[in-house]
């Protein structure tokens, strides 16, 4: 089969696509998966390490061919505050909980989650269910994290450094 071996960002290619996938945030993010475009080309991403492949990125193919990368539309909250530093609290309260966020200026794009939706409007924030591509923030490393939603564990580790201190992110 042939492989997908290397990544361009969508300002290092500009040659006519050999064909197109269309794939969700989640399905963007990989290392090594058999995909199929929408005209058929069958080929194997094979990555050195997972990454979070961005719409408009090019897949390098053995042959020399280049696929498309498209975000899918998913459904997704428009989260709008009453002014920029409400919205600067409010993507404070989504960063505390590690939730993918697409920043776009004036509103904030997270995947649909009606607790959240109900967290933030208590925030006094305006939501709004869309059908849109979504393509968050890529972190302080790089890349994305793996997606996870609102109930999972804030253990939060400390290793090796030998002292013991409140932590509180403030979930209630």
């Amino acid at each position: 089969m042939i492989r997908a071996t290397k990544v361009f960002s969508s300002s290092e290619w500009s040659q006519a696509a050999a064909d197109r996938i269309v794939l969700d945030h989640d399905g963007r993010h990989r290392r090594r998966l058999a995909l199929t475009g929408e005209a058929g080309t069958e080929f194997l991403l094979d990555l050195p390490e997972a990454r979070a492949l961005r719409d408009g990125d090019g897949l390098l193919l053995d042959d020399g061919r280049i696929v498309a990368v498209k975000a899918a539309p998913e459904t997704l909250s428009d989260v709008r505050g009453k002014d920029g530093d409400h919205l600067l609290r409010l993507a404070w309260h989504l960063g505390n909980r590690h939730l993918p966020t697409q920043i776009l200026g004036d509103r904030l794009l997270i995947r649909h989650d009606h607790v959240i939706d109900d967290m933030l409007r208590g925030l006094g924030a305006t939501v709004t269910s869309i059908e849109a591509p979504f393509d968050p923030e890529g972190g302080a490393y790089g890349q994305t994290h793996a997606v996870h939603g609102h109930d999972h564990d804030h253990g939060h580790h400390h290793h090796g450094h030998g002292h013991k201190h409140p932590h509180d992110h403030g979930h209630g």
